[in-house]
């Protein structure tokens, strides 16, 4: 949203200073990532731009991009790894630490902003006044509103053009109902409308969708199946002259929602009429082939039939028609190896690029074909994988097929082609071609599991700073490899980092586990203790949490344990009596570490107490617990006397040991 040129400089070179200032301290104020020497760049950028517009202020502008300062500026920023997704800064409460959160946050934002936008569509006399220069369409209420009331053809364009399917097959039935008659282009404008959308009303950007999709889809093809009047059909046949771009119109829709036979038989009924096809309804055509024909070589047959008769009527191929033949071939079965590298040298000799849905297709192609033959898949799949990965490196690519986006050679446990595929996305806008958040976290997630199955972990970790948590936000797969590849290089001291970065309710007895599994030194041990204290406090918070916690014995037993190995016994015995109070059961191996450690301070009274509260679970072991309390302490005679009270249900070893105690107790009070 720039400028023309001339203005740009124009105020540049009159506010010029004022502009550098305020940039400066902007520099200081974002919390970027920048290159050494930003603000020097910055300022050369604006001062040789200032340059250029005073020195050519007499000649056009209209050769210069208008987004050029934009351009040269972005390009002295990098991105922060360390900070989250641009979308979250506004709020940093609202910073995601999880997917779930990420995905629960990002679509709250979306459907505030549809909401937004619906309430601006709703009511645009109220927001008339454009504050922005230049005009921003954007921002303004867009035109929904039907104006013309009275049956014409003006007033079934304009409800074509604001796509509204039904309200345009009505007009257009009202239109012939009174004798008028409805020009070519229009009749042409509303069947494309119609095949389009599917007979129906397309769901608009600022409202949600009351149906699912594929639900939308489905009944749709059904009634294109089923149905023999319905309105793409019933308006093709009214149509007093039905030209190429009719005959186009209806078999891409017939194709696009299932309706393939049908789309062949229309096929058929043109050519019949001594008219001739386009190429996109071959393109069509032939991405529907595979579907009307059940075994291999048919399905190639009809295809190698459609590209003779394109050469017939003298229809040259484009990108897509090769990239339908890719796309069939994939289902060809053992054709489609040969015949794919057939294809590609053919669109060589044409003089046509391929796109990453080509490069895509023939990975698909080759992988395939290695499920089905082991061998095989560990011979071709990686040759063809590193020869698509060379052919596309250091190129920049922008999106010309529905099905464009960056090859995955993630499946093949291929790291060195995983590690090309990442780089191809620092080319340019590569990374554009990720798609939506929803794709870009596949990806991610696949590069990340990865990494972890196959590469060192201070490799890993270097990854997960690169990424996380300005990228990508791990799932709970790609959490439990994180935490298995460093357990496996025995870098549990990372665990406290992992935890801070962010980790779901369904891994933290995983991660307590693991910290409660072995000991350590005295500094791991104690970053253990913290992490363990900060799981608890989520715990305790309950529903209130970010993290909805509900507490288990396993989950109690590995926070005492490690609040043991801490030497943090007051915390750990707070967790002992915690116990009780959540009615659940400790261990017995718990119980042994308390008296472990209880033994290291040499503390009677707490071994007693320990004791007792063992004997409160009615533990099995308790008996034995008594036993060596009482040959590990030296306790007063009055102490061996308190264990007769408390414990009556005690093995007959341990009624011998006290008997002695219980005689000394007897004489003291018949002296008394």
């Amino acid at each position: 949203m720039a400028a023309p040129g001339k203005h740009v400089g124009h105020y540049i070179y009159r506010n010029g200073r004022f502009l550098l200032s305020n940039f400066e301290q902007f520099c200081f104020r974002r919390q970027v990532l920048l290159y050494t020497g930003i603000a020097l760049t910055a300022v050369n950028v604006l001062v040789v731009y200032q340059f250029d517009i005073v020195t050519n202020n007499n000649h056009s502008c209209s050769d210069r991009s208008k987004w050029a300062v934009l351009q040269a500026l972005a390009s002295t920023v990098n991105r922060d790894p360390t900070a989250p997704h641009y979308m979250f800064q506004d709020d940093p409460y609202l910073t995601p630490r999880t997917s779930p959160e990420f995905k629960l946050y990002s679509l709250s934002q979306e459907s505030g902003r549809m909401a937004a936008n619906h309430i601006v569509n709703k009511n645009p006399k109220f927001f008339q006044k454009d504050f922005a220069e230049p005009h921003i369409p954007c921002l303004m209420p867009e035109t929904m509103e039907l104006c013309i009331e009275e049956v014409s053809e003006a007033a079934l364009l304009e409800r074509i053009m604001l796509r509204k399917v039904k309200a345009a097959v009505d007009m257009y039935d009202q239109l012939l109902q009174t004798g008028t008659t409805v020009s070519p282009d229009a009749s042409n404008d509303l069947l494309d409308l119609i095949c389009l959308y599917g007979d129906r009303d397309p769901v608009q950007d600022d409202k949600p969708e009351a149906e699912d999709v594929v639900g939308h889809y489905l009944c749709a093809a059904l009634l294109l199946e089923t149905m023999e009047n319905n309105n793409a059909e019933r308006i093709f046949n009214l149509l007093p002259e039905r030209d190429t771009r009719a005959y186009s119109a209806l078999i891409r829709g017939m194709v696009k929602y299932g309706a393939h036979v049908k789309a062949f038989n229309t096929y058929t009924d043109m050519l019949n009429n001594r008219l001739t096809a386009d190429v996109h309804t071959f393109n069509a055509l032939i991405s529907a082939a595979p579907e009307v024909r059940e075994r291999y070589t048919e399905k190639w047959d009809l295809i190698v039939d459609l590209l003779n008769q394109m050469n017939e009527q003298k229809v040259k191929p484009n990108l897509l028609t090769f990239n339908a033949l890719l796309k069939g071939l994939r289902r060809c079965g053992s054709l489609a190896r040969a015949q794919s590298l057939h294809t590609l040298s053919e669109m060589k000799a044409m003089g046509i690029a391929p796109s990453l849905a080509s490069f895509d297709h023939v990975l698909g192609i080759f992988y395939k074909a290695g499920e089905y033959l082991q061998y095989q898949s560990k011979v071709w799949t990686p040759i063809h994988s590193r020869e698509v990965m060379t052919e596309v490196a250091g190129r920049t690519f922008v999106a010309q097929d529905p099905d464009d986006g960056m090859p995955v050679c993630l499946d093949t446990k291929d790291i060195e082609a995983a590690y090309k595929v990442h780089d191809l996305l620092s080319v340019g806008e590569n990374w554009r071609m990720l798609g939506d958040s929803f794709q870009q976290s596949i990806y991610y997630g696949r590069m990340f599991n990865l990494l972890c199955m196959m590469e060192h972990i201070d490799v890993v970790l270097k990854w997960y700073k690169e990424l996380i948590p300005s990228l990508y936000y791990p799932n709970p797969q790609g959490m439990r490899d994180l935490l298995q590849a460093l357990d496996t290089d025995n870098r549990l001291d990372m665990i406290p980092q992992i935890w801070k970065g962010g980790l779901e309710s369904d891994l933290v007895d995983e991660l307590l586990s693991l910290m409660a599994r072995d000991k350590h030194s005295p500094e791991i041990q104690e970053s253990f203790a913290v992490c363990a204290l900060d799981v608890k406090s989520l715990y305790e918070q309950g529903q209130g949490a970010r993290m909805a916690l509900e507490w288990t014995a396993t989950a109690m037993t590995n926070i005492t344990s490690v609040l043991l190995a801490a030497q943090k016994k007051q915390q750990a015995w707070d967790m002992l009596k915690l116990f009780k109070t959540k009615n659940r059961v400790p261990s017995e191996e718990l119980m042994e570490e308390f008296l472990a450690s209880i033994k290291s301070s040499n503390d009677p009274q707490h071994a007693m107490e320990l004791v007792q509260i063992s004997a409160s679970f009615c533990l099995p072991s308790t008996p034995k617990l008594a036993e060596r309390v009482l040959q590990a302490f030296e306790l007063s005679e009055e102490q061996k006397y308190d264990y007769v009270v408390y414990f009556s249900c005690v093995s007959n070893s341990f009624w011998s040991q006290l008997k002695s105690a219980s005689d000394v107790k007897s004489n003291t009070e018949s002296r008394t």
